[in-house]
């Protein structure tokens, strides 16, 4: 496929999702992150924000030096000594970014920044203008782009492309869009803005009502060729789309999503526990791709399926995308085909009489327990000893 099928994850998990609440990493586990994240092949690093602190610029510095692979990136508002610093942080690295944003939003314009949408234009213009003294690609975001008029998110990406900005974001800054509605934002400026088709047109999906992930495919779907999200979707209130759902979204869905990446699919599992590590919480049991229940059955119909074929009940493999194996889970919802299988794994062959009366046993036994280890399985056995015939 031509390179215009290639997508770009740009992957900000030290950036907004090390700001979110619980989410803090410090400067040695930042980098652990950071060369986790080029093993698994994402394209741009967002190393943070260098203007907040001293300790941000810092760990930037130290992977923008340290790590090899990715483009390393660091946010910046529209402000000079943003820039400045922004810039001084990526200096070591072999391929650096400046990513640049402005509220656009009459709503942000008025109530935060309190200038008007002519003066938002000379800072968006000024601003990629002196980021493009200190970098080759510089980005622009236009802050809450989904709520903002669209004529006027037409000028305001005009003048970002004009002033030389290499990748242009359109970022869903509260979770408001609609994939219908998304799309169609990514048709509008590739049909009205002046050279757009020379630069990159970028996602970033917040998931406060739950369609981040939907939202980005949409947005790929409509022209967009760079993804922005972290690993399992932490960030700011509910968090941002999640790289590992797209990268399996476009695994799975290639009859759909005919699209190429750099994402090393089998990476995505470690990645996702090495982030838990860090911070203060991992994923829901049952978030997609890398929960805890993500490969694990428990019902017995399900269970039966997955042991005549596992695409009875699985779209990928677990192995695909880091997981060890499927984990069929013994529980009151199973079926006797699980039970006699880790019996016999056990080293107990039972006559179909035998596995009744275990089974009948072990379904009184999962009513009041809710999790059963094999040492409760022998239990059962041995509560009937007569009942057991070994192999």
């Amino acid at each position: 496929m031509s390179s215009h099928n290639q997508i770009v994850f740009f992957d900000t998990t030290l950036r907004d999702g090390e700001q979110s609440p619980g989410c803090t990493m410090h400067h040695d586990e930042k980098l652990r992150m950071a060369h986790q994240l080029a093993a698994l092949g994402v394209d741009v690093l967002e190393a943070g924000f260098a203007i907040a602190s001293q300790g941000d610029s810092d760990s930037i510095r130290m992977i923008a030096r340290e790590v090899r692979g990715p483009r390393i990136a660091s946010l910046a508002r529209c402000k000079r000594e943003d820039i400045e610093a922004a810039a001084r942080s990526i200096e070591p690295a072999e391929k650096a970014r400046i990513h640049t944003f402005l509220a656009s939003s009459d709503l942000h314009l008025e109530a935060k920044l309190k200038i008007t949408r002519a003066e938002a234009l000379d800072q968006a213009a000024n601003s990629v203008r002196l980021a493009r003294t200190f970098a080759d690609d510089v980005e622009f975001s236009a802050e809450d782009a989904t709520r903002t008029d669209p004529d006027f998110l037409v000028e305001i990406v005009t003048v970002a492309v004009q002033a030389g900005a290499t990748t242009i974001n359109i970022p869903d800054t509260v979770g408001y869009t609609t994939p219908d509605e998304y799309a169609a934002t990514f048709r509008m400026l590739i049909e009205k803005v002046p050279g757009i088709d020379d630069v990159i047109l970028s996602t970033h999906c917040h998931n406060d009502l739950g369609m981040a992930v939907a939202n980005t495919l949409a947005g790929i779907h409509a022209g967009a060729r760079q993804a922005e999200c972290t690993i399992n979707g932490i960030g700011e209130r509910a968090g941002n789309a999640a790289l590992e759902e797209i990268a399996a979204a476009l695994m799975v869905r290639r009859d759909k999503l005919p699209y190429t990446n750099n994402i090393k699919l089998n990476q995505l599992f470690p990645t996702s526990q090495m982030l838990a590590e860090f911070i203060s919480f991992g994923c829901s049991p049952n978030k997609a791709v890398v929960g805890a229940n993500a490969f694990a059955h428990e019902s017995g119909i399900h269970q039966h399926g997955m042991m005549a074929n596992p695409l009875t009940y699985e779209i990928m493999t677990p192995e695909s995308v880091g997981v060890p194996a499927t984990n069929m889970v013994l529980g009151k919802h199973s079926g006797r085909r699980l039970l006699e299988q880790r019996l016999v794994e056990l080293g107990h062959t039972l006559t179909r009489a035998q596995l009744d009366d275990v089974y009948h046993r072990f379904t009184e036994l999962a009513d009041r327990k809710k999790s059963i280890y094999d040492q409760d399985l022998l239990g059962l056995l041995h509560s009937d000893k007569s009942a057991v015939a070994t192999h």
